[in-house]
């Protein structure tokens, strides 16, 4: 049965792409999916830097709250079988996690249970449940700015944890015996991290991005020695890993942009083809972040696709950046071309 609104219909095509790739899926994963609680937010949440998911959700709780109900009603048609996982922040104290401000029990509940098909074996079921509910890493920040310890009252210290009371340095917080690993080598991160007996993730906020990016480990000096000694026992073999990752990776890109540049084919007919491949290549490359590579998009939600194409033809068929560079504020230069837009995305619904 089609969803019958919007919403409706974005809820759907998350939670589809969210069971489809990870075998399980969670209120969180439908609303960072559909964009209405960002990635790099839910992160603070996560480290401690939010009271609760609400407050950083770009929606009011009352939208959330229609997101969930949207998302019960698939799972119910879906037979799935629930999974309840603890939330805990990548604090030191391992605090629950609050989803919302009341704190009401039933929604706390509602948004902690993940949901995974019910014929999944049980070894598998046992795993993602192990995964899910596995504690999450302490974190370390780089400030951008001088701080003063809330415990030793020092301000030359160059990392730090949040606790309640503010933030402590390192040497306070018992981890100044730690060294920074910078991240950039995948396999030599992960050996560390797996010797070292205590590790944090270190953290720095991008202005630009407006949110905390991952900058390397704190990990044990011992545990980097025989990190770089597994590493370059096998290094042929990583690298011949390497390459067939990356032929698969550009071997999947094509067909999806092949399957977004045909469903486009389908909602606008009149749009040429060598447009709609155009269309398809921009939106939908790897780690670009647009609308192609979300999770609509990459179940060619109709929604998803047709921002897609407004956005081409906002910035190829009208004046759009150019008024941009003239100056004129975004929203004003939007209204100016809006009937450019409409006029192109009519033609290209019908067929020549």
């Amino acid at each position: 049965m089609q969803p019958a609104s919007k919403l409706e219909r974005r809820v759907v095509a998350a939670a589809e792409q969210s069971l489809t790739k990870q075998r399980h899926v969670s209120p969180l994963d439908v609303l960072t999916g559909i964009g209405w609680v960002p990635l790099g937010l839910v992160t603070d949440w996560r480290q401690g830097r939010a009271p609760h998911l609400e407050a950083v959700a770009a929606v009011p709780a009352d939208r959330l709250a229609e997101a969930l109900e949207a998302f019960h009603r698939w799972v119910a048609g879906r037979g799935l079988q629930p999974m309840e996982v603890e939330y805990v922040s990548a604090t030191r104290d391992r605090r629950p996690l609050r989803f919302t401000a009341a704190g009401d029990p039933a929604l706390e509940l509602a948004y902690r249970t993940h949901w995974m098909p019910a014929d999944l074996p049980q070894q598998q079921r046992a795993r993602l449940t192990a995964k899910q509910s596995k504690l999450p890493d302490l974190v370390v920040v780089q400030p951008l700015k001088t701080f003063t310890c809330v415990s030793c009252g020092s301000t030359d210290a160059d990392m730090l944890t949040m606790e309640d009371a503010g933030p402590v340095c390192l040497t306070c917080a018992d981890l100044d015996h730690l060294v920074f690993l910078p991240a950039g080598d995948a396999a030599l991160t992960r050996r560390a991290k797996q010797t070292s007996r205590l590790s944090a993730v270190v953290v720095r906020f991008s202005r630009s991005r407006k949110r905390h990016e991952r900058q390397g480990l704190l990990v044990e000096e011992a545990a980097i020695e025989e990190a770089e000694r597994q590493c370059l026992s096998d290094e042929d073999a990583r690298a011949r890993r390497r390459e067939r990752d990356r032929q698969r990776r550009e071997a999947s890109d094509d067909r999806f942009q092949q399957e977004l540049a045909e469903q486009i084919g389908r909602l606008f007919p009149g749009c040429p083809p060598e447009r709609a491949a155009a269309i398809s290549r921009h939106t939908g490359t790897r780690g670009s972040g647009r609308v192609g590579r979300s999770a609509a998009g990459r179940a060619f939600d109709s929604d998803a696709v047709t921002r897609a194409v407004i956005a081409s033809v906002r910035h190829e068929d009208t004046a759009y950046d150019e008024l941009l560079m003239a100056g004129l504020p975004r929203e004003q230069a939007r209204e100016r071309i809006r009937d450019d837009i409409d006029r192109v995305i009519e033609r290209w619904r019908h067929a020549d």
